[in-house]
């Protein structure tokens, strides 16, 4: 019987390719029949047969981790239940067959060991075993990033404290997770962030003048002064806006990396969030969308130990959030935080499986929020201070790698002090220039939602034009009307 294929030879290898679960599928397209338009029949005999072939590739080749799909027509079979039990002893259930046992045996709440954390470097900054593929300069500007990254939130959260701009979020401790992910990542990837990922857009070019204007609301703003500070976004390096809602992002993200499935893009999608997200509903109907969508997502969790005020203690009774994964059938890894060389690895080789394979991957990475979660914040009244500062200097990202690149050569203490001069400048210049910089005008509060303005909202521009003549003196006099 033949089977009209009424798709382009892309699309077909593309979907062959997501229903395929391996790394290295780059041969599928060479191996496929000759299709010279859109409307040739192919035999269904041929395409099994060439599907069969590029499975026994594939089962020939060396691999790093061997994949299980739970299907509903061919179920795979346990470990532990041999293959001459009867049919009888199986549940025929629609998600697969399921063995029947006579001992009565529940799962326990826990494993008997905690999931290992994956590092490459020591608390010294000296690899632990083996070597990893980074190069000087990518080296030299993740570190300069981070550096960079360090300067900006204690200046900014100066300027917050001093009344400049109306609030701040560092991500003092949690340097590493920002720019290390960043840089294993692709222009084309979407970034679905949380709020404490500015060095992702840091990376990608995002100039410490964009950085000053959006924080101080003026003209300058991709925003148009319409986010409160932080809330950054930038649709020229596919960083999708910041929003306040802890974990309403998670959905958004899949949503994101399914259309770029559906698309046939060489991208993912990348999303961040705290371990206090885990504990809202978006987190768990994220994990299993994705997981049965088969989207190419990444999930970062950045489990920092609080959320605000929150122990992890107090949120949840796991082994953190890399167990979850399985539980929705969602590959994952617990990474060392603070060790950016490790960072880099995980999260690029993430990337690669998401993309080849069309599979989501979450990342949990173990570090510390050794600042204050805001500047409405204050840590010290719900944790030690000796304990915020054994994160700060023993175990500082930035410090740990600056180890590593001053062992290879690449750094020294001239560049270092040349780097944090030339930066603070540039950010106090920058922040001079964005506080005299005029406000966004009144009318961009009520525009780029309608394509013709609804006159409802015309009249309530009307309206506030006529109370801020009435009020002026409730209202700043530097806003434009």
């Amino acid at each position: 019987m033949a089977v009209c294929v009424r798709q382009s030879r892309n699309s077909i290898i593309n979907h062959v390719k997501a229903k395929m679960g391996l790394l290295g599928l780059t041969c599928l397209s060479s191996s496929m029949p000759s299709l010279n338009n859109d409307h040739r029949t192919l035999s269904a005999a041929s395409l099994a047969k060439d599907l069969r072939n590029q499975n026994s590739v594939l089962e020939n080749k060396p691999i790093l981790y061997r994949t299980r799909r739970f299907d509903s027509t061919k179920p795979h079979q346990r470990s532990g239940v041999q293959s001459n039990v009867a049919n009888s002893q199986f549940l025929d259930f629609p998600g697969g067959k399921v063995a029947f046992t006579s001992e009565m045996r529940f799962i326990s709440e826990s494993p008997k060991e905690r999931i290992p954390c994956y590092r490459v470097l020591d608390d010294d900054g000296q690899l632990i075993e083996g070597g990893i593929n980074v190069g000087k300069e990518i080296a030299v500007k993740m570190y300069s990033d981070m550096a960079t990254l360090q300067t900006m939130d204690t200046i900014f959260y100066d300027a917050q404290r001093q009344g400049r701009i109306s609030f701040y979020l560092t991500t003092i401790g949690e340097e590493a997770i920002n720019i290390a992910s960043a840089a294993a990542l692709t222009i084309d990837d979407f970034v679905v962030p949380q709020y404490r990922e500015p060095g992702v857009l840091l990376w990608r070019g995002f100039t410490l003048e964009q950085f000053a204007n959006q924080c101080f609301s003026n003209r300058g703003d991709d925003c148009r002064g319409r986010q409160m500070p932080i809330h950054y976004g930038s649709k020229k390096l596919n960083y999708l806006t910041v929003a306040s809602t802890i974990a309403s992002q998670l959905p958004h993200a899949v949503g994101v990396a399914y259309s770029l499935k559906m698309d046939g893009k060489d991208a993912c999608a990348v999303t961040y969030f705290g371990d206090g997200g885990s504990s809202e509903g978006d987190f768990h109907a994220a994990l299993n969308f994705a997981a049965v969508t088969e989207a190419p997502v990444l999930f970062i969790c950045r489990n920092n130990g609080w959320a605000i005020s929150t122990p992890t203690s107090d949120q949840f009774r796991s082994d953190g959030i890399v167990v979850r994964g399985e539980a929705y059938g969602v590959r994952s890894i617990r990474v060392d935080g603070n060790d950016t060389l490790a960072l880099y690895s995980a999260v690029r080789t993430a990337r690669e499986m998401a993309i080849c394979e069309q599979r989501p991957i979450l990342i949990e990475a173990m570090t510390y929020r050794v600042g204050h979660h805001s500047t409405s914040d204050d840590s010290t009244k719900y944790r030690p201070v000796d304990e915020i500062e054994l994160w700060r200097s023993a175990r500082d990202p930035i410090t740990r790698f600056r180890k590593w690149i001053e062992s290879n050569g690449w750094w020294s203490s001239e560049a270092e002090s040349e780097l944090r001069s030339n930066v603070r400048k540039q950010l106090l210049d920058a922040i001079q220039v964005a506080e005299r910089t005029e406000k966004p005008p009144l009318v961009d509060m009520f525009t780029d939602v309608y394509d013709a303005v609804p006159s409802n909202l015309s009249e309530q521009e009307k309206w506030l034009r006529e109370t801020i003549k009435i009020h002026p003196q409730d209202y700043p006099s530097d806003f434009p009307l």
